[in-house]
């Protein structure tokens, strides 16, 4: 499912630069830290939410597991209109002073303006994907993620190039193809067959405080990417131009693609880690992170042979070979795959952690990860390396956390009984 939404990004980008060109291409990569942050309101909900209400379903606190399910569900919408108002105010200030051509910045307005109008079904999608999972219908979760990216990919060819949309229509396109799983969780919800479904809400601020609590290290991975991606634009901006902010997006495509794999296998044993967790049992914890180390390693390797084969043929499907985008992304995307051997390993400690309700840890190595080592990295590199050192800051980030990632699980696993 993770995979199947990390497409919806990747689809934009591939007709936008086919049928629009380079110049909007870096319009969707300078607007993705405005998109990050609303990712990250709605992963803290999600993720933590869900740490929450599986505990209580594997203490047998059915009745109060769905009130509080059906609240943290209100509590999205009602964040998702405020975040939606909100961002219709600043978009156009907020790139006016960013010096970017005119054309450029007619871009960014155009496609943040559209896609902030699916605020509410983005919200409601993030969490759905995980109840679903929690409720025993992770088919019908992923049935949805794909119809949902089969609808952004032709919705992307015909607001685009039938209608005439321009940008907004790629950015109508995706929020179109997130509202799939919206809807879908509101009709399955609403049915009292399903082992989570919509109560009369009680509200208790506790409850949203330890969602919070839970997810904010999810929160502070994706709110801590938007600022680093803010990072990168102004360096790559810096260094080589317009150009460059292109370059970083086909990039982070292909390390999101990959990333993807391990935050869908992350998110797809949280549910049944903080079942384990509520219940008790050690044992069935200790098998189910064993197995998850095996298969994020296997990941890992494929994911980089995978990464280094394609990376020529990956790179032409959004810019040709004669422009200047081209090269500077084949020499960014051989050098960045170096941290696919990492990035899963990290995403799965961080994870693990919220699903054992240690929200604390799981946000000290989510924000280490994602910011202190990435600023450190892009503060010392690029002034030594120059663009190579743009390239070489997230793999050495994620190695340095890799190392924390490491010591961390060492040091809880007799709390937890996970080793």
């Amino acid at each position: 499912m993770s995979v199947f939404m990390s497409f919806y990004t990747m689809v934009d980008g591939l007709f936008v630069s086919n049928l629009i060109g380079t110049e909007a291409l870096s319009a969707i990569n300078l607007t993705a830290p405005v998109i990050q942050l609303v990712t990250a309101i709605s992963t803290m909900l999600a993720t933590g939410g869900s740490a929450v209400i599986m505990k209580k379903m594997g203490e047998q606190k059915l009745r109060e597991a769905r009130e509080d399910f059906t609240f943290l569900i209100l509590v999205n919408v009602v964040v998702g209109v405020v975040m939606w108002g909100t961002g219709y105010l600043v978009t156009g200030s907020m790139f006016g002073r960013m010096g970017l051509s005119e054309a450029v910045t007619g871009y960014c307005v155009e496609y943040l303006n559209g896609y902030l109008l699916f605020t509410v079904p983005i919200l409601l999608m993030n969490n759905f994907t995980l109840y679903m999972i929690a409720s025993e219908k992770a088919g019908l979760s992923l049935v949805c993620s794909v119809a949902g990216g089969v609808l952004n990919l032709v919705l992307d060819y015909v607001l685009i190039r039938i209608c005439s949309m321009g940008i907004r229509g790629a950015a109508v396109a995706t929020g179109l193809g997130y509202s799939v799983t919206g809807v879908a969780g509101l009709v399955v919800f609403s049915r009292r067959d399903s082992l989570l479904h919509f109560v009369k809400p009680a509200v208790r601020p506790g409850v949203l405080a330890s969602a919070a609590g839970n997810g904010c290290s999810e929160m502070a991975t994706a709110l801590v990417t938007g600022i680093v991606t803010l990072m990168f634009n102004w360096t790559m901006l810096h260094y080589v131009g317009e150009q460059g902010g292109a370059a970083i997006t086909i990039i982070m495509y292909v390390l999101m693609l990959a990333s993807s794999l391990y935050t869908g296998y992350s998110y797809g044993v949280a549910p049944m880690i903080s079942y384990y967790y509520g219940e008790g049992n050690r044992e069935k914890l200790r098998k189910l992170v064993k197995i998850s180390m095996k298969v994020t390693g296997v990941i890992a390797l494929v994911s980089v042979a995978g990464s280094l084969a394609v990376t020529r043929p990956l790179v032409a499907v959004f810019a040709r070979p004669d422009n200047p985008v081209y090269d500077l992304a084949v020499t960014g995307n051989r050098i960045c795959t170096a941290a696919l051997l990492f990035i899963g390993f990290n995403i799965f400690a961080s994870g693990m952690f919220t699903a054992l309700s240690n929200g604390v840890v799981s946000a000290v190595l989510a924000f280490s990860r994602s910011f202190v080592f990435m600023v450190a990295a892009m503060a010392v590199l690029p002034a030594v390396f120059g663009v190579t050192g743009i390239w070489l800051a997230t793999p050495a980030a994620e190695l340095m956390a890799f190392g924390m990632a490491g010591g961390v699980m060492v040091r809880y696993r007799r709390r937890y009984g996970y080793w």
